[in-house]
C-alpha cells in the first residue's frame, strides 16, 4: 500500500510538472491570427470535426463575414448571399450527387470557387473529377500538385493541414485515459502488420489501439483487451493523447486497394493530421517517415521517427524508461506546432488566392 501511494505521488507529481511546463510553452506561444479582412466568404464543411471546426473558427476571425451551409444548400445559399467566393472541403463522402452541378451554377453567378482536398491521394479516382468544376484546388499531398495540373485546373495550391489547438492542447485526464502506448486510427493493413509483429511486446504494456476494423489483426484474439473498437471522437481523442506517455503515428497506405479508390496509384509524400495533433497535446510521437515531414517537423527534435517494428519496439523501451527525454521532445513538438502549424497560422495562404489580397 504505501509503494503504490508513493508510485501514484511520483505518477501525480511528474504528471503535473508536465502540464505546468505545457501551459508556459502555450502562454510563450499564443495563436497567431491576421488582421480581419473584409471579404464575405461561404464555406461548406465536410463533417470532419476536427478539421471544420478548426476552419470554421479559423475563418470567423480571419474575414469580415463568414456563412456555413451544407453541401445540400450550396446553391441556395449562395444564391441568398452572394459572397465574395466559395471554399468547399473535400467534397467527398456527404455530398450530394448534385454537388457539381451546384458548383457550376455557383461559378455562373461569378462567384470564384475553391476546394481544400484533405484526403488525398486516398480518393483520386473521385478527386480527378470533381477537381475540374472549381476555380481554385488547394491539397495538402504533395504528390497531387502535378496530378491536378496535368488535367487541366489552372490554379493549384499546396495547402498543408494543420491543427486547432482549441480542441488539441495538453490536459488533465483520468486514470481512464492513462496508457503507455496509445495508437488511434483504422486497421490499414500496414498498421496490422506492424501491430501483429508487436503484440507479444505491446500485450506485456498499458497499451491502447482504437479505431475500426482492428479484427482484422490475426492476433486479436490476443490483443483485443487492448483495443477499443468504433470512432473516437476529437475530444476523446485528445484526452488520450494527453494521457498517454508514448503516442504512435503511423499513416495510413496509398496503393489502391480495400481501403482506397486511387486507381491512379499517386503516392503519398505529405504528413496527416494526426502528426500536428499529437504534438498539440504536448505528448511525444513516435511516427513512421513521409517525404515532407521534415519540412514541418525536425525528426529527432520535435518526435522521433520509426521504420521497421523491431526500430519502434526499441524506441518505445528506451522512451518509456527515460522520461525527461520523452518530455523534452513532447515540449518541443508542442512549441513547433504552436508557433507554425494553426489553422490561424494557415489559412491566410488560402485567403491570399482566393479572395486576391492586395
Amino acid at each position: 500500500m504505501k509503494r503504490d501511494r508513493k508510485r501514484e505521488y511520483r505518477n501525480g507529481y511528474q504528471e503535473g510538472y508536465r502540464l505546468g511546463m505545457c501551459e508556459a510553452v502555450r502562454k510563450l506561444n499564443p495563436e497567431k491570427v491576421e488582421p480581419c479582412r473584409p471579404f464575405k466568404l461561404m464555406y461548406v464543411p465536410q463533417g470532419f470535426e476536427a478539421i471544420d471546426t478548426g476552419v470554421t473558427e479559423a475563418l470567423s476571425q480571419l474575414v469580415s463575414e463568414l456563412i456555413l451551409s451544407t453541401p445540400e444548400a450550396m446553391l441556395e445559399t449562395a444564391a441568398r448571399e452572394l459572397p465574395g467566393a466559395v471554399l468547399v472541403m473535400n467534397g467527398l463522402h456527404v455530398f450530394p450527387e448534385n454537388h457539381l452541378d451546384q458548383i457550376s451554377e455557383i461559378r455562373s453567378m461569378g462567384i470564384p470557387t475553391a476546394i481544400w482536398f484533405v484526403d488525398d491521394p486516398y480518393f483520386s479516382e473521385d478527386t480527378s473529377v470533381i477537381c475540374k468544376h472549381y476555380d481554385h484546388v488547394f491539397t495538402h499531398e504533395m504528390g497531387c500538385l502535378e496530378f491536378y495540373r496535368s488535367l487541366g485546373v489552372g490554379s493549384v495550391h499546396y495547402l498543408p493541414l494543420c491543427v486547432n489547438p482549441q480542441m488539441f492542447y495538453p490536459r488533465r485526464t483520468g486514470p481512464q485515459y492513462q496508457h503507455d502506448i496509445v495508437f488511434i486510427g483504422n486497421a490499414f493493413f500496414n498498421r496490422t502488420e506492424l501491430f501483429d509483429r508487436l503484440a507479444p511486446f505491446l500485450s506485456l504494456k498499458k497499451t491502447l489501439i482504437a479505431g475500426g476494423f482492428w479484427e482484422r489483426l490475426t492476433t486479436y484474439d490476443k490483443m483485443s483487451p487492448f483495443i477499443s473498437s468504433g470512432f473516437i471522437p476529437p475530444e476523446e481523442t485528445a484526452n488520450y493523447y494527453s494521457g498517454a506517455k508514448l503516442v504512435i503515428n503511423i499513416h495510413r497506405p496509398w496503393e489502391a486497394g480495400q481501403d482506397n479508390r486511387n486507381s491512379f496509384q499517386l503516392p503519398s509524400r505529405s504528413i496527416n493530421p494526426r502528426t500536428y495533433e499529437i504534438s498539440a497535446c504536448g505528448t511525444m510521437q513516435l511516427t513512421d517517415v513521409r517525404e515532407d515531414l521534415g519540412n514541418f517537423y525536425r525528426p529527432g527534435y520535435d518526435l522521433d521517427t520509426f521504420g521497421s517494428a523491431e526500430e519502434l519496439k526499441f524506441k518505445i523501451e528506451y522512451y518509456l524508461k527515460h522520461e525527461k527525454e520523452r518530455r523534452l521532445f513532447a515540449l518541443r513538438g508542442l512549441h513547433t506546432t504552436l508557433k507554425n502549424h494553426t489553422f490561424t497560422a494557415r489559412l491566410p495562404q488560402l485567403l491570399d488566392v482566393i479572395a486576391k489580397r492586395v
